[in-house]
């Protein structure tokens, strides 16, 4: 692995030196990821403005995962053919318009149907987004892509801040302050960013599918997909546990997110440089297990900080994960992670409706309970299957605009060995 790179290197190898594009993408970026945890703060103030339950309410998630999941499969499709400007200009304006629509909502109905417009923006900018960082940014691959981790992490934190202070005074605030961030950001990749080159061969809406006939990708995914039942269980569904004003819900989970962004970017390559992989994410996938175990059945204090924590075992997660899926088989990197985030974002889409569902069948502790088996069975994948996922790609064809991320994933994959 290389020597991990530094976020405050001014000179010509560090992440702050970008042309203006590349901020552009980035801070666009920041805003697509506060837009999932954006609602996290609000969903009890939702319920009780739109006279809904949980379970209604959690349905802000599902239907935007479930459009996000599907929408994996047109991504690399249209972005192989219009561009990764128009492309990601495109998701902007879907985000634009879809969240400002949230915003004016009657009905709980509405609400979740117009998260679904904005799951379909989300994920044609969003998987766009590190192509074009990756293309046009200064100081190689391995300083964009933790530029774009880095984006990921403040959008993660910032989010449900920003969910909080501007659903203080009313739930609809946020959706408004989205959708006007997000014009923004339009206006400044409209401005700044040059078109990118458009790859040699164009995807095919079945390429992703045909890409997860891999052992060692379809096994990345599968785990992942697991492991994502818990990620969501933990961030849909623990707002109504916590039970707590959207300042103290927003505070909870802004600290939640700063543990993700500092282990994603900083601790989780530290780790997989001195273990490996293999042992780094199953190793943190049990701790995840006993941490919403222990969330589920413990006091609200104790609840308060195992949440808190489970932010630094997901950043870990997150980025073995991502490395995992695109760098484990032959397929063109786009298509790999085109395959295998359709898998996983399943399971985002599941928790949020079963999790409340669950506790109506049972009680309170149990959705964690059962988020605890699926961070135990993610864990039990990867070490069935970590001969296939252990194994090393060879050289892959190097397209200018295929997702920005082939150099980086050539490179060494972490701990070749369990």
């Amino acid at each position: 692995m290389d020597d991990p790179i530094d976020p405050f290197d001014t000179g010509s190898g560090g992440i702050l030196r970008q042309p203006k594009s590349v901020w552009a993408t980035a801070g666009a970026s920041v805003v697509a990821f506060m837009g999932i945890g954006l609602v996290d703060p609000i969903l009890p103030s939702i319920a009780e403005g739109l006279d809904a339950t949980a379970g209604q309410v959690s349905l802000l998630f599902t239907s935007y995962f479930l459009i996000t999941a599907l929408a994996m499969l047109v991504t690399g499709f249209v972005s192989s053919r219009i561009g990764g400007r128009k492309t990601l200009l495109l998701g902007l304006a879907l985000v634009v318009v879809f969240a400002g629509l949230s915003g004016t909502s009657g009905s709980v109905g509405e609400l979740v149907g117009f998260r679904a417009g904005w799951g379909l923006g989300n994920a044609l900018f969003v998987s766009t987004a590190l192509a074009v960082i990756v293309g046009a940014a200064a100081g190689g691959s391995a300083a964009a892509i933790l530029l774009y981790e880095s984006a990921l992490g403040l959008g993660m934190a910032c989010g449900p801040l920003v969910g909080a202070l501007l659903g203080d005074a009313s739930w609809r605030y946020p959706f408004f302050g989205t959708a006007a961030l997000m014009a923004v950001g339009f206006l400044c990749i409209a401005v700044f960013l040059k078109e990118q080159p458009k790859p040699a061969r164009r995807t095919s809406l079945l390429d992703p599918l045909r890409a997860l006939g891999h052992g060692g990708l379809a096994s990345a995914a599968v785990s992942a997909f697991f492991y994502n039942y818990t990620f969501f269980t933990v961030l849909a569904f623990t707002p109504f546990v916590l039970d707590m004003s959207p300042y103290r819900s927003g505070a909870v989970f802004f600290a939640w997110g700063v543990l993700l962004a500092v282990f994603s970017v900083l601790v989780a390559p530290r780790l997989q440089k001195r273990f490996g992989s293999l042992k780094v994410l199953g190793g943190s996938l049990v701790l995840l297990a006993v941490d919403v175990l222990v969330l589920g059945y413990g006091d609200h204090t104790t609840a308060v900080v195992c949440t808190v924590l489970s932010g630094a075992l997901i950043g870990v997660n997150n980025t073995v994960y991502t490395e995992l899926a695109l760098g484990v088989s032959d397929a063109p990197r786009p298509v790999a992670s085109a395959g295998y985030n359709f898998v996983r974002w399943f399971a985002a889409a599941a928790a949020p409706f079963f999790a409340p569902k669950i506790e109506e069948w049972t009680d309170v502790h149990v959705p964690f309970v059962v988020a605890a088996v699926t961070a135990a069975l993610g864990a039990l994948v990867v070490v069935v299957r970590r001969r296939a996922l252990n194994r090393e790609t060879g050289p892959q064809p190097r397209h200018a605009a295929e997702d920005g991320v082939t150099a980086f994933a050539n490179r060494p994959a972490h701990g070749a060995r369990w």
